[in-house]
C-alpha cells in the first residue's frame, strides 16, 4: 500500500540543474571557446606571415664549375679578405675597354709595368694589403692569377699579414733586361718587413731577385701599356751583390 508522499506526482522543474550553474557552464565554454579562437588566429597569422616572407626570398641558386665544386649563388658568409680579392678583380674585368691603340709597347712601358707591379704586390700595410694585391693581380695573365689566388688563399697570406700586423716596404735597386728573351727581366731590390713579435719589433731586410716575364695583349683602357706579367719568381741573394745593395739602400736613407 503506497503513501501519501510516494503517490504524489513530482514536478518536471526539479529535474534540472540551479539557474547560475547551468549559467557558470555557459560562460566558462564561452571562455574556453573565446581562447581557442584567439590562440588559432596568432597561429595562423604567424603562419600567414611566414608564407610572404618565403615567397619573396630570392630562389636558391647552385654553381657546379668545372672541377665539380657546387656553391651557393649569393650566400651569405662572414667577411673574407679573398673573397674582396675576387669581387675587386671581377669588378675590374667587367669594366674594361675597348682596344686603343696597336703599336707595340716599349722598353719603358715595361720598365714602368714591372715598378708599379712590385710596388703593389710586395710594399703594402695591414690596412691596404687587400687593394695592393688586387691591382698587382690584375696585372697578370689569368693562369698566373688563378696559381697566385689560390697560393694566397691556401697560406692564408691576408689573414696573417692583418693578423701580425706585418708592414712591407720594397725598393728597387735596378732592373735588367735579359738579352735572350723577349720581355724578361731581372729586378733586383731591398725588402724590409716590420712586425710586432712579444711586444718588441722585429725588421727583416731581405735583399732579392726577383724574374719576371711579361706578354703583350692590346692596349685598352684599363692596361694603356698592353703588358701583362705572365712570370714571376723570387729568391734571396747572397754574396757581393747582397752587401752592395744592402750598403746602398742604407744611403739612401
Amino acid at each position: 500500500m503506497k503513501t501519501l508522499a510516494e503517490s504524489k506526482p513530482v514536478p518536471e522543474i526539479t529535474v534540472y540543474t540551479k539557474y547560475y550553474e547551468h549559467d557558470g557552464m555557459l560562460r566558462a565554454y564561452a571562455n574556453r571557446a573565446m581562447f581557442l579562437a584567439l590562440l588559432f588566429g596568432v597561429i595562423a597569422c604567424g603562419s600567414l606571415g611566414f608564407a610572404i616572407y618565403v615567397r619573396i626570398q630570392p630562389p636558391t641558386i647552385i654553381r657546379v664549375d668545372k672541377d665539380g665544386a657546387a656553391t651557393v649563388v649569393g650566400a651569405r658568409t662572414a667577411p673574407d679578405p679573398t673573397s674582396k680579392l675576387e669581387l675587386m678583380l671581377s669588378a675590374a674585368a667587367a669594366t674594361g675597354g675597348a682596344a686603343s691603340d696597336s703599336t707595340a709597347p716599349t722598353d719603358l712601358e715595361g720598365r714602368a709595368v714591372l715598378r708599379r707591379f712590385l710596388q703593389h704586390y710586395l710594399s703594402y700595410t695591414p690596412d691596404s694589403v687587400t687593394r695592393n694585391f688586387a691591382e698587382s693581380l690584375n696585372m697578370m695573365t689569368g693562369n698566373l692569377r688563378k696559381l697566385t689566388m689560390d697560393k694566397l688563399r691556401d697560406d692564408d697570406t691576408i689573414g696573417k699579414i692583418q693578423q701580425d700586423q706585418i708592414i712591407s716596404d720594397f725598393r728597387i735597386r735596378s732592373i735588367e733586361r735579359a738579352k735572350e728573351a723577349p720581355w724578361t727581366y731581372a729586378v733586383f731590390g731591398v725588402k724590409e718587413v716590420h712586425k710586432i713579435k712579444n711586444g718588441t719589433e722585429v725588421t727583416d731586410r731581405i735583399v732579392g731577385q726577383y724574374n719576371l716575364r711579361l706578354m703583350e695583349e692590346r692596349r685598352t683602357e684599363l692596361n694603356p701599356s698592353g703588358l701583362l706579367v705572365a712570370e714571376y719568381s723570387e729568391q734571396q741573394m747572397v754574396g757581393e751583390r747582397d752587401n752592395d745593395l744592402l750598403q746602398r739602400s742604407e744611403l739612401d736613407k
